[in-house]
């Protein structure tokens, strides 16, 4: 059984985790497109994202406060694992139904915060390790549709820094990236 999320997290995960297996350990230190994140705190965060996200697709509150440091021995492997986990996850049509309890949105919209996060994640990472991410054209149009509903929202709160201006095309990963708040054009 697959859902629509199931199969765009299942078309992103293998991409961010080819990503994630790129990075050497002596880049850990290097800064990325988000601020205050190092390639070392913007990978457990994305760690915290693909195993968190598998506990809100069976509706379970998740801690989001507890700080982890998933880069122990094979987390590399553990990351490509834990992707698989998130999309098969959200592959029961029960979880895209009813509200979050422990986020209070729609499932659906949860689980394409999901999507988001593992694809412009991977894309802060495949930059600031000198990588590139190529995203599926479903996840892309999934991504646009979701900033169309919820952008401003995130923004309000503090998910997206201020949209960046870019001269790409509107159904592109650079317009997505701008309308995320990250500069397309960023380098380390």
């Amino acid at each position: 059984m697959t859902t629509k999320t199931s199969e765009l997290l299942a078309a992103a995960a293998p991409r961010t985790a080819a990503v994630v297996q790129g990075i050497s350990d002596d880049q850990l230190g290097l800064p990325t497109p988000c601020p205050d994140y190092t390639v070392r705190d913007l990978l457990n965060h994305l760690f915290d994202v693909v195993v968190n996200f598998q506990d809100l697709a069976r509706r379970r509150e998740v801690d989001w406060s507890a700080k982890t440091d998933h880069l122990t021995e094979g987390w590399r492997e553990r990351f490509a694992t834990e992707a698989v986990r998130l999309a098969e996850a959200w592959s029961d049509p029960a979880a895209l139904e009813g509200v979050s309890p422990g986020m209070g949105l729609p499932q659906e919209t949860v689980g394409q915060m999901a999507l988001i996060d593992l694809t412009v994640h991977g894309w802060d990472l495949a930059r600031a390790t000198g990588q590139r991410l190529e995203v599926d054209p479903s996840v892309l149009a999934e991504g646009h549709g979701f900033m169309d509903r919820m952008g401003d929202t995130g923004q309000k709160m503090g998910a997206f820094g201020e949209p960046v201006p870019t001269s790409a095309e509107p159904t592109t990963l650079d317009a997505l990236l701008g309308r995320t708040g990250r500069d397309p054009a960023w380098t380390p």
